[in-house]
């Protein structure tokens, strides 16, 4: 695509064609492909087959919704013919083809020797996801995604889709009869299927830093003044945020005379009621360190009492005195020049940073074969990333291929313990085509009911979701500020919105890793485990970039005040990031927590580094981090920085922290500088998951540090400052200790979780009993169970975490 398109009228710039964040590589080397006369078979990897046949013997090597990159390193291959057949044969694909137009007896691929599909057959799929969630209560089927458990096949169907032309414009390309499939036979290499994909279909392009804070959100009729006060509330409070959104009634939603003009659903002109200097507003926004993004429901074109019509009009050749109105057409190029020059940009200029476009319809096309939502998506993301700028955008999905445009919006839900619990599984599966950047309305949006556990456990969620944007509709008894819900949900709920901006280092890192290598942050534990049954057990639990978390999505009982909730964990000591507790891994876990806490596991050797100011802005590098590293193994983990910009702008720095595990435990790495870090920064280590340190002490540039430290008895953790570091010292800290895991904490936390239980006081007093004696592990679970079932299962939980 071009760097730059001019319109001729003025030598306006024009962006919705270009972008500095695609880059093409459509065809294929033809010394990969295998043609006849009217079918051609391209190798793209040992995996991976692309299935053409046209009856006009014509084929297609533009890019598509689905390919921009067909320019593959492919492995070698043997191409025959036998029996009638041809015959292509790669490390692990064997296909024969009767080289006829494509059907069930002619065509097949046996993958890794064993699976055989037949061209139409419909395979097992671990799913993918959906167009919206809109009014959705609970769970709904998912459309198919990339990976099978059983045949490790897929087949996605490119042949009515839409190419990009050769200046960059999206065309329509249906009704040819031809068909454009691409075969994926990676078996159980989950991993690299999703990669390869990436590389089919580009990668999913690096988000802006700020984007992983919090997010305000609320269908409201704001007022400025109003809008700002909240703002400075969280503030006052200590919860940090990163975006403001303003829906839809930043503009005018009244229309001057509804019969002629319809509704003010959609609308482009500032509701001076509520803004009435809407540059200053967004002023103070940016003042207080806060992104801004409007809602957009761009159906209903621009109507005459727009303040702009005059000026687009005129732009577009027509006399706005007629009043006619402008229709939204995505197949118009040179409306949608216009649109986005004229009506969107100015407001960018005033300080809208990117556009969350609410199309619903799949109308908007003058020409047949648009997807008017997927051109939304593109445009938009494109648009967004001029002049270097960073791009994103907030939209629903519009099918495979949309993980190019980040964010995704999922529709408005309704505000229910099943919605919650559908969430996690959802959120994670999408991953299976690629699709890594879901945004919740965390909280739910509509109907449901007040419910002060099922928000707090919402929140939790949205905190380890790929973004975490509270949401809700105008109802007056359905706003999700935290303090809304009680004293106990709201220190809850504010404290995991303070850790989700102290894990903005880590997750950019996360960001940088789906970008560079294919890999997202959120996606099912069986990506990393696939030939594990264990990995397919618990839906609602997933990867969170190193870390595993199981978000709670049930009540919690009303007697012991714990919510049960299963989880596997793989192979491997692993340390419960809010207990401090221990796990050994290869087996399904039941675990019992209260309303505080969730299930979320570090594997030891694990390192996480997180800013130590909780008010940090979102969207810069940290002056302070503070790096909790997990014992029991060794670990390393890179933490990747840079200066927010795209393109030839952007400097990237990365900082390698190393640990090794023992007796003299080390935490090693050099401290980074330049893109935009500071040329100094505070330290700060935590340590889990080690038995009280005899000493601990840095080596800093040279310098020997002694570090006073505080160690938790109960969490077995130990917390030091290490003190400012300059940016290029060779930084070593050193925990000496025993070198051996401790052994978790029992009596304490039994006593508690027997003294918060609402039950009989008797009943208490007996299982503390059995639960302290010295009765063998195994007659100490039977004495529980035998006394009290309920109670009995949280403090076997804890008798066995550690094997």
């Amino acid at each position: 695509m071009h760097a730059e398109i001019y319109h001729n009228e003025g030598n306006r710039p024009m962006s919705i064609y270009a972008s500095n964040i695609f880059e093409p590589h459509p065809a294929a080397d033809e010394k990969y492909i295998v043609r006849g006369e009217k079918y051609r078979i391209t190798v793209l990897t040992d995996c991976l087959l692309r299935l053409e046949y046209s009856e006009d013997g014509a084929f297609e090597d533009r890019a598509t919704r689905l390919a921009f990159n067909r320019a593959f390193d492919t492995p070698e291959f043997e191409c025959y013919h036998e029996a009638d057949r041809l015959h292509i044969v790669t490390k692990h694909l064997h296909l024969r083809y009767d080289e006829k137009a494509f059907s069930a007896i002619g065509l097949e691929v046996v993958v890794n020797g064993t699976l055989d599909w037949q061209y139409g057959v419909r395979v097992d799929n671990l799913g993918g996801t959906v167009r919206t969630l809109d009014r959705v209560n609970g769970a709904t089927d998912l459309n198919p995604g990339l990976l099978s458990r059983t045949f490790g096949i897929s087949v996605v169907d490119d042949s009515d889709t839409i190419v990009i032309g050769e200046d960059g414009w999206p065309l329509p390309l249906c009704g040819t009869g031809r068909k454009d499939l691409y075969f994926f036979g990676y078996g159980r290499e989950f991993e690299r299927c999703i990669r390869d994909f990436y590389k089919l279909s580009a990668p999913v392009p690096l988000l802006p830093r700020y984007a992983l804070g919090n997010w305000w959100s609320r269908y409201h009729k704001y007022t400025d003044v109003e809008y700002l006060a909240l703002m400075d509330k969280f503030k006052a409070k200590r919860v940090p945020l990163s975006v403001g959104v303003v829906d839809m009634d930043w503009h005018i939603t009244e229309t001057p005379d509804r019969e002629k003009y319809g509704s003010g659903w959609t609308g482009y002109t500032w509701n001076k009621t509520y803004f009435p200097d809407y540059k200053q507003f967004l002023r103070e926004m940016q003042q207080r360190g806060l992104k801004v993004t409007l809602n957009l429901h761009p159906r209903d074109g621009i109507r005459a009492y727009e303040e702009i019509y005059p000026t687009l009009a005129k732009r577009l050749g027509r006399d706005p005195e007629t009043g006619r109105k402008i229709e939204f057409d995505v197949a118009d190029r040179r409306f949608m020049e216009e649109y986005f020059n004229t009506v969107l940009h100015p407001y960018e200029e005033a300080g809208v940073d990117f556009w969350w476009i609410d199309w619903q319809q799949r109308s908007g096309s003058s020409v047949a074969g648009y997807d008017t939502l997927w051109m939304l998506n593109h445009c938009h993301f494109v648009d967004n990333a001029r002049d270097g700028h960073r791009p994103l955008t907030l939209s629903r999905y519009a099918g495979i291929g949309s993980h190019r445009y980040p964010l995704g919006f999922s529709g408005d839900t309704y505000v229910t313990w099943e919605s919650l619990n559908f969430q996690p599984y959802f959120t994670a599966t999408a991953a299976n085509l690629g699709y890594a950047w879901w945004s919740h309305d965390i909280g739910g949006h509509m109907g449901g009911y007040h419910d002060s556990e099922l928000h707090t456990r919402w929140v939790q969620f949205g905190v380890f979701s790929p973004i975490s944007r509270l949401h809700s509709s105008p109802n007056p008894f359905n706003s999700k500020e935290p303090w809304n819900y009680g004293d106990e949900a709201e220190g809850i709920m504010e404290d995991y919105l303070r850790l989700r901006g102290r894990l903005v280092p880590y997750m950019y890192s996360m960001v940088y890793r789906n970008f560079e290598d294919g890999i997202p942050m959120v996606r099912p534990i069986y990506h990393a485990y696939p030939t594990t049954p264990g990995a397919f057990d618990c839906k609602n639990e997933y990867l969170f970039g190193t870390l595993i978390a199981a978000p709670v999505t049930t009540k919690r009982d009303p007697q012991t005040l714990l919510a049960k909730t299963t989880v596997w964990l793989p192979a491997g000591n692993y340390v419960d990031y809010f207990t401090g507790r221990i796990y050994t891994g290869g087996r399904l876990i039941d675990t019992y927590r209260p309303l505080s806490e969730m299930p979320l596991f570090a594997k030891a050797g694990t390192i996480l580094p997180l800013t130590a100011d909780v008010m940090a802005d979102a969207d810069t590098n940290p002056t302070a981090l503070e790096l909790y590293v997990a014992g029991g193994a060794d670990g390393a983990f890179t933490l990747v920085e840079d200066n927010g910009k795209s393109g030839g702008s952007r400097i990237t720095t990365r900082t390698a922290y190393s640990f090794t595990w023992g007796e003299d435990s080390t935490l090693a790495f050099t401290a980074a500088g330049g893109a935009g870090i500071p040329d100094a920064r505070d330290y700060a280590l935590r340590m889990a998951a080690v038995e009280r340190p005899t000493r601990i002490y840095a080596e800093v540039g040279g310098e020997v540090r002694e570090l006073t430290f505080d160690y938790d008895e109960v969490k077995h953790e130990a917390t030091a400052v290490i003190g400012t570091v300059k940016a290029g010292d060779k930084v070593a800290v050193h925990v000496l200790s025993s070198g051996k895991l401790p052994e978790n904490e029992l009596k304490q936390t039994a006593f508690k979780l027997l003294a918060d239980a609402q039950y009989d006081h008797g009943a208490k007093e007996t299982l503390y009993g059995i639960f302290t004696s010295n009765r063998t592990l195994v007659n100490c679970i039977l004495a529980l169970q035998r006394r009290d079932e309920k109670l009995a299962a949280p403090l076997i939980e804890l008798l066995t975490a550690k094997q």
